[in-house]
C-alpha cells in the first residue's frame, strides 16, 4: 500500500481466507498496519505464520476457532485460481469447492458463533455478467443479472453462499471484482509479452477489460467496512458491488497504454482461434469482456486513487 487505510478507529479481529493470496497479503498488511488483529485460514499454517513474520494467527480448518472466539469481520477471498487449467468437469468441481464449499464452511462457523461479525465481506467476480457481445457499449451496473454460463454460474453459487450469513444477523457484501493490477496476480504475465516488445492486439482487441489497482480493492474494503459501522441498520442484508476502476478500457487501448508507460511496441496481434482450441470455454475470460461500472461506490463517494489505468500502469513500473 503506498498509504495508511483506515478501516476503524476500534480495533478489531478480523478472519482472512486467502490470506496468503495476491489480494489476501496486500489486505493483511494493511489491516495489520491500522492496528487490527488478523486470524488466517490457509492451507499452509506454518508457512503463513513464517511470511506474515508471526503477526498473525494461522489456522488450517475452522474447526481450530472455537464458538467463543470473537470475530468482528470476516474477510472471504480464498479460490482456486480461475486461469490455467482447461475446464474439464474435474477442474470446474474443484474451482467450485475451493469457493462455495469453503464458504459454506466458514458461514456454518457463523452460524455457531457466539459473537456474531457485524460483516461479512466475500469475493466474487464481475465474471457474474457472464459476457458482453462486442460492440455493445452499456455499462453494467449492480442490477444487471447473471447468464447461464459456467463463469456466471459459479460466482451466482458463491454469492448465494456467502449470502446465508444473513440469516444470522451478519451484513453480507459480495465484492464483484474486475481485473485486479498490482506487482503479482496476473499483471505480471500479461505485461511479459509487451515488455519482449512482442505486446498488441488479442483478439478482436474490442472487447471490454475492467480492471482495479490493488490498493483501491483495500481502501474499497475499507469504505465498505465503514459504510457497514454507519449503518447498523442493514445487518442480516445481503448486497453486492463492483470492485473495478471508472475507466474501462478495450484490450487494445490495455496494450497500447502499457506499451507507452514501459516504452515498447504493440503491434503484434494475437489470433483469438489458438486460445480458444487450448482453453475451450476458458477462452472467455481472454476474447471477451463486460463493461463493468463501479456505481454503487462512486454514488457513495468512494474517491479512487487510481481511476486511470495509466495513473495505475504508472504506478507500478
Amino acid at each position: 500500500m503506498n498509504a495508511s487505510t483506515v478501516f476503524d478507529s476500534v480495533k478489531r479481529s478480523v478472519l482472512v481466507t486467502g490470506a496468503t493470496g495476491f489480494v489476501g497479503r496486500n489486505l493483511v498488511a494493511a489491516l495489520l498496519a491500522d492496528g487490527h488483529e488478523v486470524i488466517a485460514l490457509t492451507r499452509q499454517p506454518r508457512q503463513a505464520s513464517t511470511e506474515f513474520e508471526g503477526k498473525v494467527r494461522c489456522i488450517a480448518s475452522m474447526d481450530e476457532l472455537d464458538a467463543a472466539a470473537r470475530v468482528d469481520v470476516v474477510v472471504n477471498l480464498a479460490g482456486a485460481r480461475i486461469l490455467g487449467t482447461r475446464w474439464t468437469e474435474a477442474r470446474k468441481e474443484a474451482l467450485r469447492r475451493s469457493r462455495i464449499a469453503l464458504t459454506k464452511r466458514v458461514v456454518d462457523w457463523i452460524s455457531r458463533a457466539e459473537h456474531k461479525p457485524f460483516l461479512f465481506l466475500s469475493a466474487s467476480a464481475i465474471g457474474y455478467y457472464g459476457i458482453q457481445k462486442i460492440g455493445d457499449v452499456r455499462p453494467l451496473d449492480e442490477s444487471a443479472p447473471p447468464q447461464s454460463m459456467f463463469m456466471s454460474d459459479l460466482c451466482r453459487e458463491w454469492e448465494e453462499a456467502a449470502g446465508a450469513a444473513a440469516a444470522y444477523g451478519v451484513q453480507v457484501e459480495c465484492m464483484r471484482f474486475g481485473l485486479v493490477l498490482g506487482k503479482g496476480g496476473a499483471l505480471p504475465m500479461m505485461l511479459l509479452p509487451i515488455r519482449l516488445g512482442l505486446g498488441g492486439r488479442l483478439g478482436s482487441g474490442r472487447q471490454w477489460l475492467s480492471w482495479i489497482h490493488v490498493d483501491d480493492v483495500v481502501r474499497a474494503m475499507a469504505h465498505r467496512w465503514q459504510m457497514a459501522l454507519r449503518d447498523q441498520g442493514r445487518a442480516g442484508e445481503r448486497s453486492a458491488t463492483n470492485f473495478t476502476a471508472p475507466e474501462c478500457v478495450s484490450q487494445a487501448d490495455f496494450s497500447r497504454t502499457a506499451a507507452r508507460v514501459w516504452h515498447r511496441p504493440a503491434i503484434v496481434p494475437t489470433p483469438g482461434w489458438p486460445m480458444r482450441l487450448a482453453l475451450g470455454e476458458q477462452a472467455d475470460l481472454l476474447l471477451e469482456g463486460q463493461r463493468v461500472a463501479p456505481a454503487r461506490l462512486e454514488r457513495e463517494g468512494f474517491a479512487f486513487r487510481y481511476p486511470t489505468l495509466e495513473q495505475a500502469l504508472r504506478s507500478l513500473k
